[in-house]
């Protein structure tokens, strides 16, 4: 059987892991080796904003000795990714450099929405019990070292994703010294997180309750060594929990280290772990907690086969997972959900039939889907610039699963939906790292489609394409006069044919 061989590797804030799998033609993956050593990044950028030269050091030291698995294996497709502990450093550019200079492995630092994105498609893919858990109302909660990263499923359906900084490093460094005057680090650490907590309950949760707990990060399955006499599996029980929490909490790092086999840098993060656990037990209701045995290594072998050339098919669209995010925001700011999902409609219409001209992929359409469905959200603050308004929010909403720079284009195609398009050299600094003709084509397309249902009232029912002669020509079934639209559609065909080279025409096509 043919197979290829795949190392993902992960320098995260408290350890730098790597595993090996392989992948078969048939498109069954297995572990076959895995090396992870304990080193806290996150220690020297939580407190100090960059890495030390010695960390620096540490790191292209440990990835050299990667090298030499990666050499017994002959392993020559990685994938490589740095999260939250460089990504957050002054100078995680230089930290990039200097491990590609020291080591030839390329790292790439993820956004922390892509970051919690491959987290999910690990727990997709390799998680057995996940459907049955989302079909109740489930959080998953990502305890990293920097932040936490709250999902919120109902009924299979992803409505919510939102980042609070109260990761573990960052919170135990925080407030250790005030722990260490005081001898109530605990108590300190639970005051620190549960106003964040109940923050976020009272945002997103209203009345629904959380039934299920989904618990990811790199101390997670640490906490199942505790009281061992419980025989824990994947599924913690709220009082079998509060027996963990209370064995934790009455112990030094140190006890836990020497009791329970478990390396003492990761003991001292077993306190604002389970404390974060806890708040969201006690404030949000749950049940149970599940603890899955997947890792973020397993996220990027996930990732790195969905998006490849040997896909997997695994019976979930992670993309619907992204455009479910988008319409919650969209919901949130009380955007008009007929004009929205028209507009949406009508713009992939026209995204597929000029695929020849425009040369753009699936990213782009996934771009498109979200532009169409967020451009109004400005509006909830004034209705006056609401495309300014709407920039703003898409550029400060994390939506998961999309980098920073997607992201940006997105809030960009919007802003430039409605607002005239300066060249690329007036507007340089403002695209930061986008761009310019993604936004340009997609912005065009938005334009077309945004104005076919001007009205707001969805008149054109349908519509179908056809190119022609340097010509677009939109035949556009409806029952209604659509005036408006037809009057204001010549301003917009401008600006597309400008970018594509041909003129959008709209004709009308009575209903029957």
């Amino acid at each position: 059987m043919a197979y290829k061989m795949f190392a993902a590797i992960y320098v995260g804030s408290s350890e730098i892991s790597m595993k090996i799998y392989q992948i078969s033609s048939k498109k069954n993956f297995k572990k076959v080796d895995g090396i992870s050593k304990i080193i806290e990044l996150g220690k020297d950028t939580y407190t100090k904003g960059f890495l030390s030269t010695e960390s620096i050091n540490q790191v292209c030291d440990i990835l050299n000795g990667f090298k030499k698995k990666l050499k017994e294996y002959q392993i020559t497709d990685y994938k490589a990714y740095a999260t939250s502990a460089v990504r957050e450093a002054e100078n995680s550019e230089l930290v990039i450099d200097a491990i590609r200079r020291n080591t030839n492995i390329e790292v790439r630092i993820l956004s922390n929405s892509e970051q919690r994105y491959i987290n999910f498609k690990g727990l997709v893919v390799l998680y057995d019990n996940f459907q049955n858990v989302v079909s109740k109302n489930t959080a998953f909660i990502d305890v990293g070292a920097g932040s936490v990263q709250v999902s919120l499923f109902d009924k299979n359906n992803l409505i919510v994703t939102e980042n609070m900084p109260i990761g573990a490093v960052r919170v135990r460094d925080y407030v250790s010294i005030m722990g260490n005057r005081t001898g109530k680090l605990d108590k300190i650490i639970i005051d620190y997180v549960d106003n964040d907590i109940v923050t976020f309950r009272n945002i997103y949760l209203n009345d629904k309750e959380i039934k299920n707990i989904v618990a990811v990060g790199e101390v997670v399955n640490a906490i199942k060594k505790i009281v061992p006499e419980l025989s824990i599996g994947d599924r913690i029980k709220k009082e079998q929990f509060d027996a963990i929490y209370n064995r934790i909490v009455s112990m030094t790092p140190h006890e836990i280290s020497d009791t329970y086999g478990i390396p003492f840098e990761r003991a001292t993060l077993m306190l604002p772990n389970v404390i974060i656990y806890q708040s969201f037990f006690n404030h949000c209701k749950a049940e149970e907690i599940y603890v899955p045995n997947v890792d973020f290594c397993d996220g990027i072998m996930a990732s790195y086969i969905d998006d490849g050339s040997q896909r997997i098919v695994f019976g979930h669209n992670f993309d619907e997972d992204i455009i479910a995010s988008a319409n919650h925001i969209s919901k949130r700011y009380k955007s008009n959900r007929g004009h929205t999902e028209r507009t949406a409609e009508f713009a992939l219409k026209i995204f597929d039939s000029v695929k020849k001209v425009h040369c753009m992929g699936k990213v782009e359409r996934l771009q498109l889907h979200i532009a169409a469905l967020l451009h109004e959200c400005g509006n909830f603050i004034n209705m006056h610039n609401g495309a300014i308004h709407s920039y703003y929010i898409v550029a400060n909403t994390e939506i998961i699963g999309l980098s920073h720079k997607e992201r940006m284009e997105i809030a960009n195609i919007i802003k430039y939906n409605v607002l005239y398009l300066p060249s690329r050299e007036s507007i340089a600094a403002e695209l930061e790292d986008c761009d310019y003709v993604t936004v340009a084509k997609l912005a065009a397309i938005l334009r077309i489609a945004n104005i076919l249902d001007k009205s707001h009232t969805q008149k054109i029912e349908d519509i179908s394409i056809s190119i022609k002669d340097n010509q677009m020509i939109i035949s556009a079934k409806t029952y209604d006069d659509i005036s408006l639209e037809a009057g204001l559609f010549e301003g917009r065909a401008d600006f597309f044919e400008k970018v594509y080279g041909i003129r959008p025409v709209l004709r009308l096509r009575r209903g029957v």
